[in-house]
């Protein structure tokens, strides 16, 4: 059990460092994500830990449609077109995903005083992580529009009053900078 647990702390990744070594990827995908999400929703997911195989979730004015596909085989790319999305920056964000090991980008809607806003939600899943009898972590990045409010341990706060602490999806987020935030979870959504 001692083994498990020193495996586990040598392998487990200290999120604000991991960003602030990748935060020009990592803000090029949410950047990159939000201009081609903002004409026409969609979402990607990684569904294997080898990073091979790649979901794509298009939402059409009635319908969603989700498919899966091996990274880069042609039938992707026709299913993109066919749907009429920016196929250069769905290929650019799937490149970029695999190369740092994210398994999942969406965007996430939210509500502060009755005001729909959204946030890009990132996250990441280190192979490092891949041993066995070692519970999974999934490595939550949100990325807001506006800066947000923090209290004086970095949570994230429903607003200035610093009264509540603000959830999303169940999770307590942490201060990374006033619009990006992290936390650590067992499920990747």
């Amino acid at each position: 059990m001692a083994t498990l647990a020193f495996l586990s702390s040598c392998t487990s990744l200290n999120i604000t460092n991991y960003y602030q070594k990748h935060h020009y990827s990592l803000d090029g995908m949410a950047q990159t994500y939000q201009k081609a999400w903002h004409s026409h929703r969609f979402s990607i997911e990684f569904t294997d830990r080898s990073f091979d195989h790649v979901s794509l979730e298009f939402d059409t004015d009635t319908l969603s449609y989700i498919y899966e596909f091996a990274v880069g085989e042609p039938r992707m790319q026709d299913s993109i077109l066919k749907y009429g999305y920016d196929t250069a920056a769905i290929n650019n964000l799937v490149f970029n995903m695999q190369s740092m090991e994210c398994t999942w980008i969406n965007d996430l809607d939210y509500y502060t005083d009755t005001t729909r806003h959204s946030l890009i939600y990132i996250t990441l899943w280190p192979k490092a992580l891949n041993l066995p009898f070692v519970n999974k972590k999934y490595y939550i990045l949100t990325y807001f529009s506006q800066p947000q409010y923090f209290d004086a341990e970095g949570n994230l706060m429903a607003g200035r009053r610093l009264r509540r602490i603000r959830k999303i999806n169940g999770e307590t987020f942490k201060k990374i900078n006033d619009k990006v935030c992290y936390t650590i979870s067992s499920e990747f959504r």
